[in-house]
């Protein structure tokens, strides 16, 4: 089926919120040692303040983020998430100390933790269920097309004097700023305008405008309407829906992904290559993600979910436990970049398309911002940890190795949380993905 044009733009830029949310993670890791020599911070002050904060600030973000999208509206939030992003790129660029630094660091994270709610919610109450797979993944591929911008443009800047690090944290303000001025034009969600305020007669038109059933979005949720005010996701009946968006979030942090990315400048480094190598290998990792993900948004309406999830569960195991021994062999050379070229090639064809996607199904209309706001906070939440213990976890070991074999060991149990437990919802509508899990009938 064609995608509408308007669908696909009004799609595409809620999706931007993405892009700045990759750009936002990763560009902290080309300012890493800089800022630490800069300010001749402690290892632990470093890693818990510095560069730990803007996670601190996703998690809140996160937690949250589901209050605003419901009461205000999906729209308005996707602008407000703007302006976070924003303030923190400029703030950033020119902050005076380490504390500076972090709290305008702590504001971009509240974009990334709310946009993580906002977005994956807004795409999928916009999209047709054939179609909404690969239009939900857009905003995974915006946001490992700015985890390459930010690599790209860190290694582009980083010789141009003492000051680096301030023209790669600001240079997202010019993104953040072509979102910001992106969703004035967007239309309101269609379900939250009739679930949320009543209005059928709005959703109805801007369903006519996207090209989409107008039986599937509006009168599939007219119960929901009457209802919305008095449930919380947290009754018995949603148990199942809270439990997928648990362990799919939980496992995407066991993996290290979000840590790796923090690190990876660090992380080659360690295996030997130099400070121009690393930064070098750190783009190669952001080519390899943006092509798997494109490879995964073409998979994901066709083969499912399950099957990304089975390929990139066998792909963690294999490539966790290769960086590994090869860490403990001592390998030079380009094993090790070689070896987490395969695991992010298997993170973004799997956990990487498929998370934001997956929670996005599993919540019912009036619950689903909540939904959203919960499985993303439980992301977040390991991410900041992960990240946290990073730097005292790669050191306080033997060999940097065995923080590999970990992440590799908690994979194997995502493998068993995919084979038992995890649904497909591959072309199925949202409401009958509900009445799959008996929630409605």
């Amino acid at each position: 089926m064609k995608t509408n044009r308007y669908l696909l733009v009004s799609s595409v830029v809620a999706a931007l919120g993405g892009l700045l949310f990759g750009f936002d993670t990763v560009v902290i890791s080309g300012a890493d040692q800089q800022l630490q020599a800069l300010w001749g911070t402690s290892d632990l002050f470093h890693g818990s303040v510095v560069m730990s904060m803007a996670l601190w600030g996703t998690v809140i973000g996160a937690l949250f983020g589901g209050y605003p999208t419901d009461r205000f509206g999906r729209k308005k939030t996707l602008f407000w998430i703007g302006v976070l992003y924003f303030v923190s790129a400029m703030g950033s660029a020119f902050a005076w100390d380490p504390w500076s630094f972090a709290i305008f660091r702590f504001v971009g994270g509240l974009g990334i933790g709310i946009s993580t709610v906002a977005a994956p919610a807004y795409i999928s109450e916009i999209a047709p269920a054939d179609q909404r797979g690969k239009l939900v993944a857009l905003y995974q591929f915006n946001i490992v097309f700015g985890i390459l911008l930010a690599f790209v443009s860190n290694y582009l800047l980083k010789d141009i004097g003492e000051n680096a690090w301030r023209w790669m944290v600001g240079m997202e303000a010019l993104p953040a700023f072509i979102y910001l001025a992106s969703t004035f034009s967007l239309p309101e969600s269609p379900r939250w305008l009739y679930v949320h305020k009543g209005d059928r007669e709005a959703a109805v038109a801007i369903l006519k405008k996207i090209g989409t059933d107008e039986k599937e979005l509006v009168m599939a949720t007219k119960d929901e309407a009457a209802q919305h005010a008095s449930e919380s996701i947290f009754q018995g009946k949603y148990r199942f829906p809270l439990m997928l968006a648990f362990f799919i979030a939980f496992f995407n942090q066991m993996s290290g992904i979000n840590a790796f990315l923090y690190y990876a400048p660090r992380i080659f480094e360690a295996a030997g290559l130099g400070a121009s190598s690393a930064l070098l290998s750190s783009i190669g990792i952001g080519i390899t993600n943006m092509v798997f993900t494109l490879l995964g948004l073409y998979l994901i309406d066709k083969v499912g979910r399950k099957v990304l999830m089975y390929i990139c569960s066998f792909g963690y195991i294999i490539s966790l436990s290769l960086v590994g021994i090869a860490f403990y062999q001592q390998w030079q050379g380009m094993a090790v970049p070689i070896f987490l070229f395969l695991f992010i090639a298997a993170h973004a064809i799997g956990q990487g398309t498929v998370i934001w996607v997956f929670i996005s199904e599993v919540f019912p209309t009036h619950l689903r911002a909540f939904g959203q706001s919960f499985g993303s906070s439980t992301h977040w939440v390991l991410a900041a940890l992960v990240t946290l213990f990073m730097p005292a976890l790669l050191s306080g070991f033997s060999s940097p190795g065995m923080v590999f074999f970990i992440f590799a060991g908690m994979m194997v149990l995502q493998l068993v949380f995919v084979i038992f437990m995890m649904p497909e919802t591959k072309g199925r509508s949202l409401e009958e993905i509900q009445q799959d899990f008996g929630i409605t009938k």
